[in-house]
């Protein structure tokens, strides 16, 4: 029920003295500015990092041949070797394989104009693809269509360029049916493609022409030639466990020593996209240890000023303790002046916090590893819980005190 009265006497008494008042808030409004700052912007981390795994199969790895650094089967250290076709049915074969995604590609990428549409050129990275790689580093189809089955078994000269492509070489001309030239040879554009991943995008990716793998094999003198894998696992099947499998598979079948440990280079994105994950939720504990922590510190001072504040009121607690007022009534008006503070801090703390990740947002500060710092729905709730309780808890030491204070004692003090 609404007692005017008691919201009236609380102002009082904490206007009274505004400056201490304001400063003892301070700490409260702090420690939940804090918190959510740091929440918010290891979320924009969080989001920036975590976005470049979007569109990507995270249970899955990559690998290709390097130089052997062990002699083995009269072969010397050193050698080179590569992939072909004969192992992409041998990787299906391994147990726990999902999907096998086969790649070549084409040298000078970045280094030399390897791409021409009439006057204009430019260096891309040019792939060889079968249609199972968007399984493995989604694209969206913005026109046109991606590689099919039929260009696979036709070898049709047809290519998927991204918008960097599409810029460099069209600029507002549209490039479907055109004719694009690479290295000498002629290919149909049937589609566009933006990469979902938005560390794609700044990695070069929106630079790539997606051509048919068979296609490139005969077009580039490549056949019989795999230059990499992109590998995934079944569910349930760890890609550790499978890259060790395939990785022994084809030692065997390239006559490579099978503890060689530099004969095939690859890395394992299940791992990476672990550990970053683990990586995110100590920050984001790290961000409420340290929050907490301050909110802490804050709600130590709101209690010690009620202690200070009680002491002062000792002559009126026991005038109202004489008159028959309840220790439920006195310990009610001090938790809730001590309640009142922490609020009134602390949603000044949470509105001010979230306003500065809405400014970040509005200005664009963000970038490829930085991206929507934000304050999820849950988190202000949790944080409005934590202040409600805070503010009990510094209540409540200082209700204590002043139920201890006996009426006789209370008359008597200065």
């Amino acid at each position: 029920m609404f007692d005017k009265e008691r919201w009236n006497e609380i102002w009082m008494t904490l206007s009274r003295n505004k400056l201490r008042s304001g400063l003892t808030m301070f700490g409260v409004f702090w420690g939940i500015f804090m918190l959510v700052i740091m929440l918010g912007m290891g979320r924009g981390l969080s989001n920036g990092v975590m976005g470049g795994f979007s569109g990507w199969a995270t249970n899955s790895c990559f690998m290709w041949t390097q130089s052997t650094s062990l002699p083995y089967a009269g072969f010397k250290r050193g050698r080179q070797f590569d992939f072909d076709n004969g192992d992409i049915a041998a990787i299906k074969a391994v147990p726990g394989v999902d999907h096998v995604a086969p790649r070549l590609q084409l040298g000078g990428y970045r280094g030399a104009n390897n791409v021409n549409y009439k006057d204009k050129n430019g260096g891309f990275s040019v792939n060889g693809d079968t249609p199972e790689i968007l399984h493995f580093q989604a694209s969206t189809i913005t026109e046109g269509r991606f590689l099919n089955e039929k260009d696979m078994r036709d070898e049709r000269k047809v290519c998927v360029i991204g918008p960097k492509v599409v810029e460099t070489l069209f600029g507002k001309e549209d490039p479907l049916g055109r004719y694009i030239r690479i290295q000498g040879v002629y290919f149909q554009v049937v589609g566009l493609h933006v990469p979902k991943a938005s560390a794609m995008r700044d990695d070069g990716q929106t630079s790539t022409i997606y051509i048919p793998f068979s296609t490139f094999q005969k077009a580039f003198n490549s056949m019989n030639i795999v230059h990499w894998f992109s590998i995934s696992a079944k569910p349930g099947v760890q890609v550790s466990d499978l890259e060790a499998s395939v990785k022994r598979m084809l030692a065997k079948r390239h006559r490579v020593d099978p503890n060689d440990p530099l004969a095939f280079g690859g890395f394992n994105l299940q791992d990476m996209f672990q550990r970053m994950s683990m990586l995110f939720t100590a920050i984001t504990a790290l961000s409420w240890f340290v929050g907490i922590l301050t909110l802490v510190a804050g709600i130590i001072g709101i209690s010690n000023i009620m202690l200070v504040i009680i002491k002062e009121r000792t002559k009126e607690i026991g005038i109202r303790r004489s008159l028959g007022a309840r220790p439920a009534n006195i310990t009610g008006q001090v938790m809730q002046e001590a309640l009142t503070l922490t609020f009134i801090a602390g949603y000044l703390g949470l509105l001010t916090g979230i306003l500065s990740m809405e400014g970040i947002n509005a200005i664009g500060i963000q970038g490829g590893f930085f991206k929507n710092p934000e304050v999820q729905f849950n988190v202000a709730v949790v944080a409005l819980v934590i202040l409600v309780i805070s503010g009990l808890i510094a209540g409540w030491i200082p209700a204590r005190r002043a139920l201890s204070i006996k009426p006789v004692d209370a008359l008597r003090a200065e």
